[in-house]
């Protein structure tokens, strides 16, 4: 008898714990903050008493100290120390509520503040000229306390005489401060003499002139091309219980002064996070077995033929040294750069020249002759190419990364996709140098080498001109390598390291997911326009 009364009554304590309806969150506030801030959670079905309940900030629980109130709709809590940003919980007995995006003010800028209606006013720059690269400080009133959407912007223009502008990069790490009163930016690669000008959400300031003075040669931007084009994924859940999470990073064109007026023409279904890091999140939440999705993006471009002519001299001084000079010649997993046998190659092959662009030079056209490119693929990483005398675009290119920055030579790789007159698209990767008061330098060791592939209008003079110069047949998704962080600690996640972008994540699947599969189109060109 005692058994079967324990056996009842468990059945009913069971039942009554099934029947607990999930805690739901309405709103966070703030939304965006830092370590040891206070964080107020309104929502419903947290329970009076915290017990053993608790809350989640990117899969790090806050201590018991931290919990300054705790009701069934209110939680009030001190921040721990977490990422970039991540998925906040409420986590009562073995139900979890819905999510809310918290970010780290550390990583992303807080929101401007608006209370002023009156626009941006520059009273005055400082150096009023300078190359390239040069650190600018503009003084005035109301820019915002943050930068938020705001951004600096320079004159820039085609061979054609299309006059525009060029942002300040982010690539470039061309935000140095922003406050209310004063910005501190570097000018940007592609700019030109002419008007500077402060685009915010308060409105636009007046152009004021800033020249750009000391650039060694002449890049220019023709041959403007338009683009429209589309990718999606499709996901089917295989096996699946609750609670989980599905997020999905699907990369946007990166904006440059090549590859301008990025333009989305439709996303479905929206995003959970529409812009974070070049990369749109998508975000299945409690899904299950059987279940079917299709995650889709459409843009709209113009890109250019980048052509440029360069003195060899040696490297022009700017008043503060750029962060591009200590942060692209580093090493990483894909570009062994403190190799032995790269620094010894890379020595090699430089040999006593003491000019930056002909080092790279060098580097390149030792590549066209020793480094066996050819279109079909392989597999292995540089250190296997060099091995085996045989390379692919990929390898390629990461090995003139990987050489050039041994040599202390800033460079990035670019990952995007080659159209051909057909209108066919191939996944392609290509890189580009810095020169301090020059900017960007476009390289494109495959298709230097005439590993072009089928149905790509390849020039005649391919090996001298992919040193310097870049066609308009190219989609780029990421310049450099985007490293993208976790929704969850405990989450599984899918890297692929040679699709259109170069980016650390692209699928993460979070709880109760077992098992599921995703086919990821490719890019599909949709409209071309030659202007």
């Amino acid at each position: 008898m005692r058994r079967l009364i324990f056996t009842i009554l468990s059945c009913i304590i069971f039942l009554l714990a099934c029947s607990e309806q999930n805690p739901i969150i309405h709103s966070i506030n703030p939304r965006i903050g830092r370590m040891g801030d206070i964080l107020v959670i309104h929502g419903s079905g947290f329970g009076e008493d915290r017990n053993q309940s608790y809350v989640s900030i990117a899969g790090t629980a806050p201590v018991s100290g931290s919990y300054i109130s705790w009701s069934d709709g209110e939680i009030i809590v001190r921040l721990p120390e977490f990422g970039d940003a991540g998925l906040i919980y409420v986590h009562r007995g073995n139900n979890r509520s819905n999510p809310a995006l918290f970010t780290n003010q550390g990583s992303l800028p807080a929101q401007l503040d608006n209370n002023e209606n009156n626009g941006p006013r520059i009273t005055s720059i400082e150096p009023a000229s300078g190359p390239i690269g040069t650190l600018l400080t503009i003084r005035g009133s109301n820019f915002g306390i943050s930068r938020n959407n705001s951004g600096v912007f320079f004159a820039w223009q085609s061979e054609s005489g299309l006059e525009a502008f060029v942002e300040v990069s982010e690539t470039e790490f061309g935000y140095d401060f922003w406050s209310e009163r004063e910005i501190r930016v570097r000018v940007p690669s592609g700019a030109i003499s002419g008007n500077l000008e402060l685009r915010t959400p308060r409105g636009n300031s007046r152009p004021i002139s800033f020249d750009i003075t000391g650039m060694p040669g002449t890049k220019s931007y023709r041959d403007s091309r338009t683009y429209t084009f589309s990718y999606n994924v499709d996901i089917d859940i295989l096996s699946a219980s609750s609670p989980n999470d599905l997020f999905i990073w699907m990369p946007q064109p990166a904006p440059s002064s090549s590859q301008r007026n990025i333009r989305l023409l439709s996303r479905s279904p929206d995003p959970f996070i529409e812009n974070h890091r070049g990369t749109s999140i998508f975000h299945l939440v409690n899904t299950v077995t059987g279940n079917t999705e299709a995650f889709n993006l459409s843009f709209a471009m113009d890109t250019y033929t980048v052509e440029t002519n360069i003195r060899a001299q040696a490297p022009i001084r700017l008043n503060t040294p750029s962060p591009i000079g200590e942060i692209y010649v580093l090493p990483s997993a894909l570009i062994p750069s403190d190799d032995p046998d790269i620094i010894a190659l890379s020595r090699q092959i430089i040999g006593n020249e003491r000019f930056p662009l002909e080092q790279a030079r060098r580097i390149y056209n030792w590549l066209l002759a020793s480094a066996g490119v050819q279109i079909q693929p392989f597999p292995g990483d540089i250190l296997q190419a060099l091995e085996e005398n045989h390379s692919d675009n990929y390898s390629a290119t990461l090995l003139f990364c990987a050489l050039a920055r041994a040599a202390g030579i800033p460079v990035i790789p670019v990952e995007g996709v080659l159209v051909n007159r057909l209108r066919e698209t191939s996944r392609h990767f290509w890189a580009e140098f810095w020169l301090d008061g020059f900017g960007w330098v476009p390289v494109d060791p495959a298709l230097g080498a005439g590993a072009a592939p089928p149905n790509f209008t390849l020039r005649e003079d391919h090996a001298q001109y992919y040193f310097g110069n870049l066609d308009n047949m190219r989609v780029a998704f990421s310049r450099g390598e985007r490293f993208l962080a976790q929704m969850s600690p405990q989450g599984r996640s899918v890297i692929s390291g040679r699709d259109f972008s170069l980016q650390s994540l692209w699928e993460e699947a979070v709880g109760g997911i077992q098992s599921y599969s995703s086919v990821w189109s490719d890019v599909i060109i949709t409209g071309m326009n030659v202007q």
